[in-house]
């Protein structure tokens, strides 16, 4: 089926959203035990780790961890948010820097300043969000961002998401005295789906929809480690407990464009594989063997794909080995059939 289907159903009980583009699933998302990222915490301060450059923090849902902190002692009171899923074995991560985000709007309590997405380009339709930022916003002293999705049609919505995040914002990080508490929960997958997807789609939300939409079906492929790339070549996508390895292979193909060929197309569906898989941290590529020429257009085309994902990733760049490495946010827990 062409063009794009955000579909909202549940999966073994969980609450799902799965986005469909051109028949093909580019995004999946489903609830979890864990906390959300988003989840923002008063937090009380535990204990330093020396040499980690950060504290354990005590909150309802147990310890979460805090890098790079200066001046916190013991039994001290924060807010803090968390930012993704934990590792195995390891404290859930958070960070002081809380972002309040909505489809339209991102408040900023800790940076002040308002501003409007680098993406719109029109000076009018600048002109006027700033107008509707600053009548909305009531003492200037909390930052805000106004995202790439809003457009002149949605005025009155864009002006109800900013009053309805201002005020979250300001009632949330009132709340700095006490014990260790939940002040918010992070965005379910639903919601999720209208914050993030913003490009125009159908949706879909009638019960068992995954299953008649092919949701089902794609899920089940991602169950095995292997990836078709088109004319026979592969990759397989397998994570280990210290990192996630990719192995390009061109198949029965011998000439000599299939390396790069093969290694172009596993670039392109990188990003697509981690984010539905859920997969991240350190990434090694063993690519196709190709010329150290060809180097440069396959850089350029994963930083293209990886871009378009917009999940943190930094390119670490080639081993002596000739393996390529990615460090990847964890945003996601790992896919293991829900």
């Amino acid at each position: 089926m062409k063009g794009r289907q955000i579909i909202l159903d549940h999966l073994n009980g969980r609450e799902a959203a799965a986005l469909m583009v051109d028949g093909k699933l580019h995004d999946v998302l489903v609830d979890a035990d864990a906390p959300r990222p988003g989840t923002i915490y008063r937090a009380i301060a535990d204990r330093p780790m020396k040499g980690q450059g950060g504290m354990f923090l005590s909150t309802p849902d147990g310890k979460v961890f805090l890098r790079q902190v200066k001046g916190l002692s013991p039994g001290q009171s924060l807010l803090v948010q968390v930012t993704g899923y934990a590792e195995d074995g390891k404290a859930i991560p958070v960070t002081q820097k809380i972002l309040f985000k909505s489809r339209y709007a991102i408040v900023t309590p800790d940076a002040p300043g308002l501003n409007v997405s680098r993406s719109i380009k029109d000076d009018d339709l600048r002109d006027t969000l700033k107008g509707i930022a600053h009548g909305v916003m009531q003492e200037g002293d909390m930052g805000l961002i106004l995202r790439s999705c809003c457009t002149p049609e949605e005025v009155d919505e864009i002006a109800e998401d900013i009053a309805a995040m201002e005020d979250m914002a300001r009632t949330v990080m009132a709340e700095t005295e006490g014990a260790a508490e939940t002040l918010a929960e992070g965005d379910g997958p639903h919601v999720l789906a209208w914050r993030e997807w913003i490009d125009p789609a159908e949706v879909v939300t009638v019960a068992g929809s995954f299953d008649t939409h092919g949701v089902l079906d794609a899920l089940e492929e991602l169950k095995s480690p292997r990836v078709a790339l088109g004319n026979g070549a592969y990759m397989f996508v397998e994570p280990t407990r210290a990192l996630v390895a990719v192995d390009v292979n061109t198949g029965a193909d011998t000439s000599p464009a299939a390396a790069l060929q093969a290694n172009l197309a596993a670039a392109k569906d990188l990003p697509r594989q981690l984010r539905l898989r859920g997969l991240g941290g350190q990434i090694t590529l063993d690519v196709a063997p190709m010329p150290k020429k060809d180097r440069r257009i396959f850089e350029s085309t994963l930083r293209a794909a990886l871009k378009a994902d917009g999940v943190e990733t930094v390119m670490a760049g080639w081993t002596p080995l000739g393996h390529f490495e990615l460090q990847r946010k964890r945003d996601r827990l790992p896919f293991a059939g829900h």
